[in-house]
């Protein structure tokens, strides 16, 4: 071999060794043993409040809220929340409680604002009329199996778990662009996850599902310390594990809507999603270019096209068909590869991400820097994981996609009151039906 050609095989091994990885961590994904519906005290089942922030009514926002009012929990409430008495996600809301009559659900407006995520202002706003110790956020375009707040829950049982979370698999709408949009999710973010909790790493925590306790919440401050942060859901996961609590990734994997049907929209939207991991971990950030298997082999293929090199992306191009599940989506893999690298690079530079009418920085105000002292000791905690951990040195790049943003846009503002009853402010309405 010649030793000038030594970094073109190195590239098409660790691009090929990834597309290898991603497939069998993807295959080896645990399977999802259904729970049945049991009362609290056959099951342990603790009873939970899941808030919901919205804004606007998407396609699918009925049947995603529907799907949790048909969970197998005997006691849960869902705390809806919006910015303005005119959005239309209200009259879902409304509909909502005409078909599900036995629900307890509340729903709160109110138009006060608290940083520049818009999103953690109506989190704030929702979390004093959660009537139950264990709580439990979602974003409004997930779609859950009826056994979701039993399972997803369980681990919360354990004191020295701060959080647990879920993966997502991507539900497209309709059209080659969409279905493209959900390989981002399905056959790149997903599987870096995958890779990186089977090396060890739990620096994550996805605005899919974030279950913790309420004392775990208030101990890190409430959601106030993620006013300013735009990937608030991976800081609401970071500050629990900064308390020494562990960080779970529940089985359980939920369905989110890809909407998107022309190029500029998904563009924008995987670009936001890009500069915001990099804005986590800039590092990792920069390797995750051997991540895109297609554009990568292909490169190392043409600077390099000797047996062994064209051997190993060979192998590479057969695991990453693998990975995309089907023959249509492995048709569609190299334009899904391609769009990334663009995208990748486009998200190296600038420091702007829009989303809806807001647009933000990818760096977060410095008030909003300080992590909260814990009120709590956990006797059950082991060290408090260090920045850098020896997952993400050894994934490296893989450990640059650990944090899917929580939708940025959701609205609401904040109630500092204690008190859960419903109520009537001069700046915020409340509305709930009990049980």
């Amino acid at each position: 071999m010649n030793w000038g050609t030594l970094p073109d095989v190195a590239l098409a091994c660790l691009a090929a060794g990834y597309a290898i990885a991603a497939a069998l961590a993807s295959r080896r994904a645990p399977a999802q043993a259904a729970i049945p519906c049991a009362a609290p005290e056959d099951a342990g089942l603790h009873p939970v409040s899941v808030l919901k922030p919205l804004c606007g009514a998407a396609p699918q926002l009925y049947e995603n809220l529907a799907g949790l009012c048909r969970q197998r929990h005997p006691a849960f409430q869902l705390v809806f929340g919006v910015h303005a008495a005119d959005d239309p996600a209200i009259a879902v809301v409304e509909r909502l409680r005409a078909e599900f009559p036995a629900c307890d659900i509340a729903l709160v407006t109110d138009s006060r604002v608290h940083g520049s995520n818009l999103k953690v202002s109506n989190l704030i706003n929702l979390l004093p009329q959660a009537r139950h110790p264990w709580l439990l956020i979602a974003d409004s375009d997930i779609a859950a199996p009826p056994d979701y707040l039993a399972r997803v829950t369980a681990p919360l049982a354990d004191a020295a778990v701060g959080v647990v979370t879920c993966l997502y698999r991507g539900r497209a709408a309709g059209g080659l662009l969409s279905r493209v949009g959900a390989q981002f999710i399905d056959d790149w973010f997903a599987p870096s996850v995958r890779i990186a909790h089977g090396c060890g790493s739990r620096r994550f925590s996805f605005g899919a599902t974030i279950a913790l306790r309420r004392e775990v919440l208030d101990a890190i401050g409430g959601f106030a310390p993620l006013a300013n942060r735009l990937a608030d859901d991976f800081w609401l996961g970071e500050l629990t594990r900064r308390s020494g609590l562990r960080t779970v990734l529940s089985d359980v994997v939920v369905s989110t809507d890809v909407t998107e049907t022309r190029l500029p929209a998904l563009w924008a939207h995987e670009l936001r999603w890009l500069r915001t991991i990099r804005s986590i971990n800039p590092l990792g950030f920069a390797f995750t270019f051997i991540t895109f298997t297609w554009p990568v082999l292909a490169l190392a293929a043409r600077l390099s096209p000797q047996p062994l090199v064209l051997a190993v992306a060979l192998a590479g191009i057969v695991a990453r068909s693998m990975l995309a599940g089907s023959a249509a989506a492995a048709l569609r893999a190299p334009l899904r590869d391609a769009l990334l690298l663009v995208e990748w690079a486009a998200a190296l530079f600038g420091e702007k991400v829009r989303w809806r009418e807001q647009v933000m920085s990818v760096r977060d105000r410095p008030a909003a820097a300080a992590a909260p002292r814990p009120e709590f000791a956990n006797p059950h905690s082991g060290p408090v994981p260090q920045q850098g951990t020896g997952a993400q040195a050894v994934t490296g790049f893989a450990a640059g996609m650990m944090a899917r943003p929580l939708s940025l846009q959701a609205d609401g503002a904040d109630n500092d009151e204690r008190d859960r009853s419903p109520a009537l402010s001069a700046n915020g309405m409340i509305s709930q039906r009990p049980l």
